[in-house]
């Protein structure tokens, strides 16, 4: 790229800081002195390929979405917190708010997370335990009580029953006396990840697919703000991919769903801001930086040179990151404070827009609240103490980063291309639906993750890859961490509180609900308004999906066997 290109990217880039709003803080080294909000290359000279670096705050966004950085805006800080009941999570919340939380982001148990309610007979032992326990708006109302929706936001991590509960939400902003239309969090939704990774679905995958458009339609007219998609990698890389895979089944995921929506009669530019992004940090620190700034440089050539977007916000890749669960060791656990606060700094290098710090504690049980406020103060200390918001895209222009960015990208690009090859162009919802849909059937998803989380264990056992406390260094004098339990009452005292409610409703107004519900699944109507009716009958969780299984069947994953194309070593 030219000189007098790049000074002409640089002078926009400066008019786009001085009219931008910026934070009331101290942009000085430690020592003192001043630096500036974004380095570059030296005026007057060339620098080939400078067009796919960029300046912050314009295309292709590979070093950020705002020519601020976190000078105008730091990432929220928004800690995964839930375990036992809506009140003893309703606590933990508030204590993350008061110690300077900007966000809340929810965990739910097991049963919620497949669509039964807590008194169901496949939920006996798993209530409250990996997550709070939620079976109707009621317990959502508990969950957020004294925590104003309308100004708070919040991101509910859930794809299988997303719909029902995002209903249960937005009962539950009204009875707080919120005006749903103000509510700004986040739903995951993301089903796609479900049948590759994580396998927490309802349905087959076209229902699913035909609750997220109904989703995707009622929020564009309703809700302006809130984003009913959160497309996940976090769980195809805990479940074993590597950086590429990761990011490329993340990516292609959601061009799916942008091919839903555009099916649906959606315009791009409306609805794709609507669309963000959930990443895993893991601990090879420069891979994981290079990864999150490949991630918005594809999405924007997508977004405008495949999908036709013609606004800045629908080129915007929004990201929030997660700390690596799968890095956490039992072994020595107070070593994962280190990582944890490695796996940050590179979700924060890599321009995440929000972010959730593990706790140490976290491979062994629900965290502790002093686990979860060493969480918490990890991210306050890179955010007040390190000087790491003061420059945008510090490490933009390194060769090692730019050379990994530009190698991950050309990685995805080969996965997509795999991908598209795999799917029909003349697929009702988009070519790339379809080969997505058809690597699921095939399994094909499934056994690339396999095969890259056997060559990693491989290597983990070999000790090639050294892993502190496990196969290098397992001397140590830690003693045996205190763990937060959750005791058997809160099952029995959450099914008691079910059955109270169940009481207490109106019986025919529920069933009459849900039959109508039923009507609108048949005649292909939008789904959300009887849902919503539904739930404000105080129809429960459980008796929303077993109505929506009872018309749609159950989804069995297909018995399939992937041959390893790794060489064993026997």
């Amino acid at each position: 790229m030219h000189a007098e290109d790049i000074e002409r990217g640089r002078q926009r880039w400066q008019r786009r800081y001085d009219s931008a709003g910026k934070r009331a803080a101290d942009f000085t080294t430690l020592s003192g002195e001043t630096v500036e909000p974004v380095y570059g290359p030296p005026p007057g000279q060339d620098h080939p390929g400078f067009d796919r670096i960029g300046w912050p705050g314009e295309y292709p966004y590979t070093r950020g979405l705002h020519s601020t950085g976190y000078r105008g805006r730091p990432w929220t800080i928004r800690q995964f917190a839930g375990f036992g009941n809506a009140e003893q999570t309703n606590e933990r919340y508030r204590m993350i708010l008061e110690a300077g939380g900007g966000g809340l982001s929810v965990a739910f148990d097991m049963p919620t997370l497949m669509g039964h309610d807590s008194d169901d007979p496949r939920a006996l032992g798993e209530v409250g335990h990996c997550g709070v326990a939620v079976d109707s708006a009621a317990d959502l109302e508990v969950l957020f009580a004294g925590i104003p929706l309308g100004e708070v936001t919040c991101s509910m991590t859930i794809s299988g029953p997303a719909v029902p509960v995002f209903c249960m939400y937005l009962v539950a902003a009204e009875r707080q006396g919120v005006d749903p239309s103000v509510l700004n969090g986040t739903l995951q939704t993301d089903i796609f990840k479900e049948y590759i990774a994580q396998k927490e679905w309802l349905f087959a995958p076209e229902p699913h697919l035909r609750l997220i458009g109904d989703l995707l339609e009622y929020c564009t007219e309703n809700l302006p703000d809130y984003k009913p998609v959160s497309v996940s990698g976090y769980h195809i890389r805990e479940a074993g991919a590597t950086a590429a895979q990761e990011l490329a089944y993340t990516l292609a995921d959601g061009f799916a769903y942008l091919e839903l929506g555009r099916s649906r009669g959606l315009e791009v530019d409306v609805f794709a801001p609507g669309l963000s992004f959930f990443f895993d940090a893991h601990l090879d620190f420069f891979e994981e930086i290079a990864k999150f700034r490949a991630a918005r440089r594809i999405w924007a050539r997508w977004l405008r040179d495949v999908y036709g977007a013609r606004s800045e916000k629908a080129c915007w890749l929004r990201f929030h990151t997660q700390t690596a669960g799968v890095s956490l060791t039992a072994q020595q656990p107070y070593n994962n404070v280190v990582r944890t606060a490695v796996e940050a700094l590179a979700a924060v290098l890599g321009g995440t827009n929000s972010l959730h710090t593990n706790a140490l504690d976290e491979t062994l049980a629900l965290p502790s609240a002093q686990a979860a406020e060493i969480a918490l103060r990890t991210q306050q200390v890179l955010l007040e103490e390190t000087g790491v918001a003061n420059v945008a895209d510090p490490l933009g222009g390194s060769w090692y980063v730019e050379a990994l960015t530009d190698r991950i990208e050309a990685q995805a690009e080969e996965i997509f291309a795999r991908i598209l090859a795999k799917g029909s162009p003349e697929h009702e919802i988009g070519p790339m639906t379809s080969g997505i849909l058809r690597g699921i059937e095939e399994g094909w998803f499934t056994g690339e993750i396999a095969e890259a989380a056997f060559r990693y264990q491989q290597a983990v056992e070999r000790g090639d890859k050294r892993v502190v406390g496990v196969n290098c260094f397992p001397q140590s004098v830690t003693a045996q961490l205190s763990i937060l339990r959750v005791g058997h009452e809160v099952e029995r005292e959450q099914v008691a509180l079910l059955a109270a409610r169940r009481s207490a409703r109106e019986e025919t107004a529920v069933r009459a609900e849900l039959e109508a519900m039923l009507a609108a699944a048949r005649d292909g109507s939008n789904l959300i308004p009887p849902m919503l009716r539904a739930v404000r009958a105080e129809a429960t969780l459980g008796e929303i999906c077993d109505a929506l299984r009872g018309e749609w069947g159950s989804y069995h994953e297909p018995a399939g066997f992937w041959p390893l194309r790794t060489q064993r070593p026997w």
